[in-house]
């Protein structure tokens, strides 16, 4: 698959559509190697991972849904929302905590440091379904910045969840884009 393709054929594809498969610890090393050419300014290379997987996988999900009842009122308590945040984790092969770690100058702004995180994120993205896994970042309120779950340092910060796995059958998710040439403006200075 060209790069043009790869990029067209990068979708988001959730747990429940996986089939549950583990995938080898090697693809997913390869995939992150890929993140770490992602652009950066300055070289700061902010772009952190922990990958979840096996009995990390429970934990989180027992995590992330304790979190969701603590924090909702029980008039709006979902036992469905619940049960999804326990057992998508599950689902998927791989978990990449997505985490940024501010230069400790700061010698760029943080929306930087993030759209850097981003681009390494995107790499992994783009190369995971070039070769047919499916991948989703996930930004639940109680993941992002310090969770109390996460061995982050000082200077780091949660940016939200990646999920891999295999797709349970191949699987065109609509690509419901409006045309680029809205949203274009040229301009002569």
């Amino acid at each position: 698959m060209n790069i043009i393709e790869a990029i067209k054929s990068r979708q988001s594809l959730f747990p429940e559509m996986y089939s549950g498969e583990i995938i080898e610890d090697k693809v997913i090393l390869d995939l992150l190697d890929l993140a770490n050419f992602a652009p950066t300014h300055r070289l700061t290379q902010p772009w952190r991972f922990i990958v979840i997987t096996g009995e990390g996988k429970k934990r989180l999900g027992s995590y992330l849904a304790e979190e969701y009842r603590q924090g909702t009122i029980s008039e709006q308590f979902s036992e469905m929302k619940y049960k999804k945040k326990l057992t998508n984790p599950l689902k998927a092969s791989h978990i990449l905590a997505i985490i940024m770690k501010r230069d400790e100058k700061e010698s760029v702004p943080e929306w930087e440091e993030i759209a850097a995180v981003s681009c390494a994120v995107q790499n992994i993205w783009i190369a995971a379904c070039s070769i047919g896994l499916g991948c989703y970042w996930s930004t639940p309120e109680d993941i992002i910045g310090r969770p109390a779950i996460l061995p982050l340092e000082k200077e780091e910060k949660c940016l939200g969840l990646f999920y891999i796995g295999k797709p349970k059958a191949k699987i065109d998710v609509p690509k419901n884009r409006t045309p680029m040439s809205e949203k274009i403006r040229f301009m002569e200075l």
